[in-house]
């Protein structure tokens, strides 16, 4: 059982932005936390980071996973190319944000991506990502 799990732009920079929404943890302290608790839950795990909308898609069509875990950060609601992606992939899809994007700016609250995801996991943090890779194991599970 394999999860891709995909972080969008600006994602690289978490731990120094804005860490009074996205807080203080670095991007590597949050892969660690990712590998730790798929290795619990017995699922392989590739992680990706790019800040580049046409990597995230290759990525996505690359496929090789049974389930995808994405936080597209900003594209969340300006890419139409990452949710076609999402939707010819095949797999289950689960969105993950840090900050709860419904309590942000207006802009913020639409998600293209949220239309052909499974669900949607928003404003926990850091375990946004955990709770994700649980349902993840049980999406994959029942399938």
């Amino acid at each position: 059982m394999k999860a891709l799990i995909i972080h969008g732009p600006n994602l690289n920079m978490l731990g120094k932005r804005e860490p009074e929404i996205y807080g203080t943890l670095s991007l590597n302290d949050i892969n660690k936390r990712i590998r730790s608790t798929a290795a619990e839950l017995g699922l392989k795990v590739s992680i990706v980071q790019s800040n580049s909308e046409s990597e995230i898609i290759d990525a996505i069509q690359e496929g090789g996973y049974d389930v995808l875990i994405i936080n597209p950060a900003a594209y969340t609601h300006t890419s139409i190319a990452i949710r076609d992606a999402i939707s010819s992939a095949g797999v289950p899809a689960i969105e993950v944000h840090l900050s709860n994007i419904h309590k942000r700016e207006e802009f913020r609250r639409k998600s293209f991506v949220a239309e052909v995801s499974t669900g949607q996991i928003s404003g926990f943090g850091p375990e946004s990502y955990i709770l994700a890779l649980i349902a993840a194991k049980k999406i994959i599970s029942e399938r």
